[in-house]
């Protein structure tokens, strides 16, 4: 392409002098605009020959008056005109030269209309040069109807045209200019408003525009390479960006020194409209490597390097690196270049916007409005002063001029984005966030925005927040919903490296919040990624060195995270019970807050220090370090001596760590006297009046001091108090659960107090509907009272998601023990126990056995008869102090005694029996002492009769039972010892024979899996032999041509009929269908392959030499062995080896005496003599009627073949033949192979066993016409196809 370039320079610069030569030093080619313009030009005086006024066209006058007037006066000719206005032209003195070529042509208005025509079309091209660089709009405080804007120069443009138009309108400079007129005026109107359509009227002028080119090259000849530019700029117009480039690179390839305009800078849009960008920074490249003053290829470079910019991380130096070439290195040299370029401009005036210098923003966004004929710039440039005004908060002004923007690209469903974008904001700004909701739902629905989308996200969140904060609470789950959706979508585009999105820390934790109450465990990952974030960001000269370990590394780069960061993800995991966690990151936070004062002093961090050290303290509580609670307990009070909070965590210390002193309730006492109206401090001072009264509570409610507490906490201070309200529901339980129940009245009675408990609970739930703790009052009381077990388990089983309180799963323990779902129950309990602090809490061991006791009673097991003693006597040595834990060991001891008492001789030993006998004598002495003590759990008569019971009755049944039981094991003793050898015999021989029969099963396996493969070495084997037959076939059929020497196919002989001639055809073709008959036996019948093979070869030739060949018999008999192959036939030819001469043919009487003497020799035939030969005789009238048939169509089908046939005739022979091959299931054997059935074939023997049905069917198929040779051909012919 250099080399072109260099020809092409020196051919066009030829005889130019050199002050305006094509070519320059670098060899690169330079622009030809108005190279052919004159330094001087001598103007002849009239009448004077040798007379002439010489103008320097260097050098020419401001007032072109005085050159007018001397070119009227000498009566100059046109090119004088025309070569001083272009040198005006040259000048950038474009009025001056329009005022020439106006004054010149209303001169030539007295000559030759033709000398005008070349004036008035220059005229049109200064003025289309006039619209490039005029206003887009009027400028502000200027007529409309005076400026002179685009518009009206192209007016001035198309009048000029039409002028010229009117004096030759095949004038081939008209067609250009032509053709550019209609792009400006095609760039000038306003874009569609109707999404994703091209304005028609817009699309009409393209290609009228399209149309002027091609005209102009028509009559070119092709040559005209501005034309070809011109229609490249067309189709880029319109979208056609493939044929544009296609186009742009023609005019390249012809005119490779065309650099003004230059096709390099277009070929580059191309690329890039088409996804290309590389290669149009190659292009553009180029472009400014031959032209380095191209301001439009600096510009071009610029934008390409900014675009670069926007993909890769604001904080990497490679976006400092290419930002930095973009503006510096070509944007700044596009501006020096031209100042009013209109997209340098928008360039230059979006990077001031970022500095805020919004001065110079004002002044470059107008000139890029105002000379761009570019719809997309003009758009730029009201969207830059819209976020000037927006900036400084000109609301009114920022609105206009975004929707100017957004109308400059077509508005409404199609539009800029940005604009529309900032429109939303502005609404934002005013609190419409209706207006700003509907702006952004459809530009998501437009395009997916994901700026939209987080603010359509966070727009929601906030409706969420606020309603949580609300006096009245509304359902906002919808909006929860969206927003989740929203900000969840571009969370999920951030993990596509295509999309080159940056993580937003405000987009997660928005995030965090919406999850924080429904899903903790997705509001902790995002505060997790948003920590990662933070990490990320700490520069690399605060990272340890002395640190090893990523753990290590995180925990002490945390100080240089926000501590709000930190304090939220600490409560998270306080919640899920990782207290060591959260103790980390509250510890990490106060260091944080410790290093924010430490570098500003201004910073105020001592509510976050309070907030946080508070947070901390109830993690150490949380961990069992009470020391260290109390010690930053006491810390916050030394700074703030008025925070209750703490002062309430510690008065709740010392009361639950001095169980026994009066320090826990005076602290407690203490605090409620100082801070009475303080709910957090009621609700404490409650809970201690229960702990004080829950040994002893009255039986009127009324006189309770904590409902008297939580009812002047109601009716005093907050109606609302949701703690009150639960413990008042709470205290009503209690008091039902004590009520008598023994009467009606009493009945009702109690249930009208768990009523008045569940109408407490039920006004905690519409103030609070998550309180758990009223949904677990709820189902509490339809327990109790309306034995609702499964509804109850379903909000049990709520819950339970919700608190991670002990209660909740003994609750559920006991509602699965009365549905007698004891495995569920046990394991309930026993998650309760697992829990901090309750591994020996009595009431759960006390509730383990005696559910494992009801467990052993419904499934009569021994075993958990036992477990349930175990448990029991866990409970008492935990609390040995408790009457009624002794009673229960008592209990369930006699139990176990009379369930062993009760089981079978061969299901109990006498160990276990004497075991129980212990046992029992345990439990009546424990009875008798827990009926001498001061308090029994139940009156103390029916416990002394319990003894009385197990001591007289039991005792007695042991001792009898314990008696039997030897005596019995003493008479088996042997029995028991043989079964019991028996027994692991009968195991030991089991365990043998599965081992015996894994290991031929192992063995089978393996034979088979040795016998295919054998069977796979056969099958490859006779699969090389049927090649090598099929081969050698192949090479018997070929002979020697006699001539030429060559290998052809042997030449089959023809049948012979009447004369011999005929009948050697026949014989030929006889042989052909013996031929192919065998070809399909050897298809289905392998172990005849070779005998059959080779007899078919010997055939042939024999065939080929005798001039009458031998007539083969044929029968037609069922194919049982074999299944049906690929075709709808079962039927296979074969000939017999028999060679009968013609006269020789058996008839059909023949056949059938044959039949009979074959079926007379098998004498294991089933059916008997009269009734088989009867049949035989029948079936012989059959064949030969039907013989005598087949014979007299054989004749005609000979007759047909000799003659050559009747078409019509032999249509219908072929269908009757492919229907008979339909309807019949059979194959043709040769007599010889009749022969060898009789001698012993064992399909033979199987058709005689089956009767005689069967032969019927071979006799009538044999003297059907279907046997004939001639149908037999048919029906291998139709096989073959």
């Amino acid at each position: 392409m250099a080399a072109a370039a260099l020809n092409g320079a020196a051919a066009n610069g030829r005889g130019v002098s050199p002050a305006s030569s094509v070519g320059c030093s670098n060899g690169f080619p330079k622009s030809k605009r108005f190279t052919d313009i004159p330094s001087t030009i001598d103007i002849p005086v009239q009448d004077q020959d040798d007379e002439a006024v010489e103008i320097d066209l260097e050098v020419l006058a401001d007032d072109p008056t005085e050159l007018c007037t001397l070119f009227e006066m000498e009566g100059a000719a046109r090119t004088y005109w025309m070569t001083v206005s272009l040198a005006y032209a040259k000048q950038k003195k474009i009025d001056f030269a329009i005022e020439m070529l106006i004054k010149g042509a209303n001169a030539m208005q007295a000559n030759n209309p033709r000398e005008k025509l070349s004036i008035v079309t220059a005229l049109c091209w200064m003025y289309l040069w006039k619209s490039r660089e005029a206003p887009r709009v009027a400028p502000e405080g200027a007529l409309v109807s005076e400026a002179k804007t685009k518009e009206y120069y192209l007016q001035l443009a198309t009048q000029s045209l039409n002028e010229a138009s009117r004096i030759n309108p095949a004038f081939p400079p008209l067609f250009l200019a032509r053709g550019v007129l209609q792009l400006l005026r095609a760039s000038l109107q306003p874009p569609s408003k109707a999404p994703g359509a091209v304005d028609p009227e817009k699309t009409e002028t393209l290609r009228a525009a399209l149309k002027s080119f091609d005209d102009a090259l028509r009559v070119s000849s092709g040559k005209n390479m501005l034309a070809v530019m011109g229609k490249a700029r067309a189709l880029f117009s319109l979208g056609r960006y493939a044929d544009a480039l296609a186009a742009y690179q023609d005019a390249l390839a012809r005119a490779p020194d065309l650099v003004d305009p230059d096709p390099r800078i277009g070929i580059g849009c191309c690329f890039w409209q088409l996804g290309y960008k590389d290669d149009a920074r190659i292009a553009w490249e180029r472009a400014l490597e031959i032209n380095a003053e191209s301001k439009v290829g600096n510009i071009l470079l610029g934008l390409y390097y900014l675009d670069a910019s926007g993909h890769v991380p604001i904080n990497s130096p490679e976006f400092i690196k290419l930002y930095k070439k973009a503006m510096t290195e070509y944007t700044q040299k596009s501006y020096k270049l031209d100042k009013d370029l209109p997209l340098t401009c928008a360039t230059f005036a979006s990077y001031f916007l970022s500095r805020k210098q919004f001065d110079h923003v004002e002044a470059l966004a107008h000139k890029a409005i105002q000379f761009t004929d570019v719809n997309a710039i003009a758009s730029d440039g009201w969207y830059l002063l819209a976020r000037k005004e927006h900036y400084a908060n000109n609301l009114e002004r920022a609105a206009d001029y975004y929707r100017r923007a957004d109308d400059a690209r077509g508005g409404t469903e199609r539009g800029y984005l940005p604009a529309k974008f900032g429109a939303a904001q502005l609404s934002v700004i005013k609190n419409d966030l209706g207006e700003a909701k509907l702006r952004l739902e459809k530009m998501i629905q437009q395009s997916k925005n994901y700026e939209a989308m987080i603010l359509l996200g966070n727009l929601y969140a906030e409706e969420v927040f606020a309603n949580q904060f609300a006096s009245v609470k509304e359902d906002k789950s919808a909006e929860a919903k969206k927003a989740i959706g929203l900000l969840e979508s571009v969370r999920s585009a951030w993990k596509d490296p295509k999309k080159s999105l940056a993580p937003d820390a405000a987009v997660l934790l928005n995030l965090a919040r919406l999850y924080e109450t429904e899903n903790p465990d997705k509001a902790l990952q995002c505060l997790q990624q948003v920590e990662q974030l933070e990490l990320d960001q700490v520069p690399h000269s605060e990272r340890p060195d002395e640190v090893e370990g990523e753990a290590a590394i995180k925990a002490a780069l945390r100080r240089f995270l926000p501590p709000q960061l930190l304090n939220n993800i600490g409560c998270f995991y306080y919640q899920e019970e990782k207290h060591e966690l959260a103790s980390e990151l509250f510890e990490a936070a106060l260091s944080s807050c410790i290093r924010i004062g430490e570098r500003n002093d201004d910073t105020d961090t001592d509510a976050l220090v309070t907030t946080i050290s508070f947070n901390l303290g109830r993690s150490y509580e949380a961990r069992g370090m009470s020391e260290k609670a109390v010690e930053v307990y006491e810390g916050l009070l030394k700074r703030h001596d008025d925070y209750v909070d703490a002062r309430t965590r510690l008065a709740y210390i010392k009361l639950r760590n001095n169980p026994g002193t009066k320090e826990g309730p005076d602290a407690v006492a203490k605090l409620y006297q100082e801070n009475s109206s303080d709910l957090e401090v009621r609700a404490l001072y409650g809970w201690f009046l229960g702990k004080l009264s829950s040994r002893k509570r009255p039986s009127n409610i009324a006189e309770d001091p904590e409902q008297r507490h939580y009812k002047h906490t109601l009716q005093n201070y907050d109606k609302h108090d949701r703690y009150a309200l639960v413990g008042m529901g709470n205290l009503h339980l209690i008091s039902a659960r004590e009520m008598r129940r023994e009467t009606e009245a009493d009945r009702q009675k109690r249930s009208a107090a768990y009523s008045r408990a569940v109408e407490f609970f039920d006004k905690a739930l519409q103030l609070d509907p998550k309180n758990a703790y009223a949904a677990q009052g709820i189902a509490i009381a339809l327990v109790e009272d309306k034995k609702d077990y499964k509804g109850a388990l379903q909000i049990f089983i709520k819950v339970r998601e919700t608190i991670k309180d002990v209660h909740v799963f003994v609750n559920l323990g006991h509602i699965y023990a009365e549905l007698k779902q004891f495995t569920k129950a046990i394991e309930s309990y026993e998650i309760a126990l697992g829990k901090e602090g309750k591994a020996k809490d009595a009431n759960i061991l006390s509730c383990l056995g005696r559910t494992w006791l009801n467990r052993g009673r419904a499934e009569r097991n021994l075993d958990a008869y036992k477990t349930a003693l175990e448990y029991a006597q866990k409970t008492l040595e935990v609390a040995p102090e408790q009457v009624h834990f002794k009673f229960n060991v008592a209990f369930v001891q006699i139990q176990l005694a009379s369930f062993i008492n009760g089981l079978p001789e061969h299901q109990r030993t006498s160990t276990q029996l004497e075991e129980a006998a212990s046992g029992l004598e345990s439990a009546i002495t424990a009875l008798d002492e827990i009926a001498a003590s001061d308090h029994p759990p139940y009156p103390k008569h029916d416990i002394e009769q319990r003894a009385n019971m197990a001591r007289n009755t039991q005792r007695k049944q042991l001792e009898r039972a314990l008696a039997s039981q030897r005596e019995y094991e003493s008479k088996n003793k042997e029995k028991l010892q043989l079964a019991l050898e028996q027994r692991q015999t009968a195991l030991k021989k089991k365990e043998e024979e599965i081992r015996r029969k894994e290991e031929e099963e192992r063995e089978r396996q393996e034979k088979i899996k040795r016998e295919r493969e054998e069977i796979a070495a056969r099958d490859r084997k006779l699969a090389e032999q049927r090649l090598e037959e099929d081969r050698q076939r192949q090479e018997a059929e070929m002979t020697t041509d006699s001539e030429t020497g060559e290998k052809i196919k042997r030449q089959k002989m023809k049948k012979a009929s009447s004369t011999p001639a005929k009948r050697e055809r026949g014989g030929e073709e006889k042989r052909e269908r013996k031929g192919r008959a065998q070809k399909k036996k050897k298809t289905t019948r392998r172990d005849r392959d070779d005998d059959d093979s080779d007899a078919s070869g010997s055939d042939a030739e024999e065939g080929g030499r005798k001039s009458r060949p031998p007539k083969k018999k044929q029968r037609l008999t069922s194919r049982k062995a074999e299944p049906t192959g690929k075709y709808k036939s079962a039927e296979i030819v074969v000939d017999s080896d028999e060679s009968d001469e013609p006269g020789m043919e058996m008839d059909a009487l023949e056949r059938a005496e044959r039949a009979l003497e074959k079926k007379q020799k098998r004498s294991h035939s089933p059916r008997s003599g009269r009734e088989y030969d009867d049949d035989e005789d029948e079936q012989s009238r059959r064949g030969r009627s039907r013989s005598e048939e087949s014979v007299d169509r054989m004749d005609v089908d000979d007759s047909r073949a000799d003659a050559g046939g009747d078409d019509e005739e032999e249509e219908a022979t072929v269908s009757t033949r492919r229907q008979n091959k339909r309807s019949r299931r059979g194959r043709i054997l040769d007599d010889d192979d009749d022969e060898d059935e009789d001698e012993g074939g064992a399909a033979a023997e199987a058709d005689a066993e089956d009767g005689g049905d069967k032969e019927e069917e071979a006799k009538e198929a044999a003297g059907s016409p279907a046997a004939s040779p001639a149908k037999a051909d048919a029906v291998m012919a139709d096989d073959e196809e």
